[in-house]
């Protein structure tokens, strides 16, 4: 695989590392929303995605306008709701026939039932008036992704790539490759084929592609510094989208979601002058998405 020529676009070598620090769920909850105040100033943190349809976006769209410039805000475009007794909507449509709702009127909680009953024209609307709703709030989105990596289905992606080219925006969910790559990934079969033509498609046009991914897991919540120091060491050149859910230790998040230590270490992990001093050591750029964006805008 070529190196990414997004590096010497922004004047680093072929062989560095970098990585965008990315805080997904902002807007879910109020543990949410305050834990990025505090991670903003510490100034680890490089940029996070908004879920327009939760109920703390208003709260989240405040702390864009109080921190501009601080953080690259983008949109976490959202199709699922995944907890038992928290939930939201879609901001489009009450019409089962959307194929985006539950019995219970709510977004389906998991991918299976989202990918079985979608219907596409109805998926690109929704997908549309969340970007637009930020926007009209006034947040400067810089990308956008995919909560729960909902968009990652073959009738899906192509819909998130057509988004991302009509508001110009970086896509991260979408990743430059091979298919050896793409394999060692996971991806087989229509799905393989599908992201290697829109990644390839993508690159063509000028946008700037990611090289990876990684993230803290939402089923282990010890020793995070030490995970997060041998993530990064095995980190290999190029762009890597590196993705948390941080919050504060609140009575919400505890009775809201299962995983909260895990949210909560993540918050705590990027607290961390020992983590800042070891970038430093090793040499590992942090960048944000404002950059990608102005690329494909410029």
């Amino acid at each position: 695989m070529q190196p990414n020529p997004v590096l010497r676009k922004l004047g680093f070598a072929d062989t560095d590392r970098l990585v965008i620090f990315h805080v997904d769920d902002v807007g879910s909850c109020q543990a949410a929303n305050a834990a990025m105040d505090d991670l903003i100033e510490f100034g680890l943190i490089s940029s996070a995605a908004v879920m327009v349809p939760c109920p703390w976006y208003q709260d989240a769209v405040a702390f864009c306008h109080r921190h501009v410039d601080k953080v690259d805000m983008g949109v976490h475009l959202t199709l699922n709701s995944e907890w038992e007794n928290y939930r939201w909507s879609p901001l489009s449509t009450r019409d089962p026939a959307s194929g985006l709702i539950d019995d219970q009127g709510y977004f389906h909680r998991r991918q299976p039932a989202l990918h079985a009953a979608a219907n596409e024209d109805a998926v690109r609307l929704e997908l549309q008036m969340q970007i637009n709703r930020a926007l009209a709030s006034g947040i400067d989105v810089t990308h956008i992704d995919s909560h729960m990596f909902a968009l990652g289905h073959p009738r899906l992606l192509p819909i998130y790539a057509d988004v991302a080219r009509q508001f110009k925006l970086p896509p991260s969910v979408i990743l430059r490759g091979d298919e050896a790559r793409f394999r060692h990934a996971g991806l087989d079969g229509e799905m393989l084929e599908v992201g290697l033509r829109l990644a390839h498609e993508l690159e063509a046009e000028g946008f700037p592609l990611l090289d990876h991914v990684e993230g803290f897991r939402l089923d282990t919540h010890e020793h995070r510094i030490e995970e997060a120091k041998n993530m990064l060491a095995a980190l290999p050149a190029g762009i890597t989208h590196f993705y948390m859910h941080p919050t504060h230790d609140t009575p919400e998040i505890r009775a809201m979601a299962p995983d909260w230590r895990s949210r909560v270490a993540d918050y705590h992990v990027m607290l961390s002058e020992e983590l800042r001093g070891y970038m430093r050591e090793h040499g590992i750029h942090t960048i944000g998405n404002r950059v990608l964006r102005d690329l494909i805008r410029h």
